[in-house]
């Protein structure tokens, strides 16, 4: 049956079948997309496993994806995996367990300035100045990263470090972090039993259509 249904689609070369198979197509994308949206969870007890390089880098690609206000992309990371050092890095932060226990740190950061030529003089110098959407790129950078974390069957954690001075000054002198870039936030993340489940936080009452 599967055969005869594979050479029959395979024949099957008409402008009929191709708007049926695209649309078949999307629709599975956009299941396979909410499931992960809606998957997603804060898992804050990891087996320990190393995470592999080639994961790793697919979920900073993920991150790296996200929209970025006039394309300064001002995130930077740090990857961590030497917990001798996170007694150090993450002094005070009260979260020692979850990140001892993980597989990885992700110290997800921002440059706060942008050095390039004016909008005035696009062809002048560069100049440096501050840049103020710097927050809105990397929160969405870091929720990229969390969903890309999910996507590989992994778990991961949110824990802020911004505007903390308490929790960002160890992290600022541990890490050698310029003083034109800030620690944004911490993300743990690994391997876990997945006991730890989704909330729902579907509430239409919070949508307002046309206006409050």
């Amino acid at each position: 049956m599967l055969s005869a249904a594979a050479l029959l689609f395979g024949a099957c070369c008409s402008n009929e079948c191709q708007p049926a198979d695209s649309a078949a197509t999307q629709a599975s994308n956009a299941e396979a997309v909410m499931n992960n949206i809606l998957n997603r969870k804060s898992v804050r007890s990891y087996n320990g496993d190393t995470i592999p390089a080639a994961i790793m880098e697919n979920i900073l690609r993920a991150a790296m994806a996200a929209p970025s206000g006039m394309n300064i992309q001002p995130w930077q990371f740090v990857v961590l995996t030497d917990k001798s050092q996170y007694e150090t890095i993450f002094e005070g932060n009260g979260n020692m367990q979850k990140f001892m226990e993980s597989g990885a740190i992700v110290v997800v950061c921002a440059d706060t300035t942008v050095t390039r030529p004016t909008r005035e003089n696009p062809d002048g110098p560069a100049v440096t100045s501050p840049n103020p959407m710097w927050r809105d790129d990397v929160a969405a950078v870091t929720e990229n990263l969390l969903l890309a974390v999910e996507a590989h069957g992994l778990g991961a954690c949110w824990t802020a470090c911004y505007p903390f001075p308490n929790t960002m000054a160890p992290v600022r002198k541990a890490l050698g972090l310029p003083d034109n870039v800030v620690p944004y936030a911490v993300v743990p993340m690994g391997y876990h039993d997945g006991t730890t489940q989704p909330k729902d936080k579907w509430d239409p009452a919070r949508i307002h259509y046309g206006r409050w």
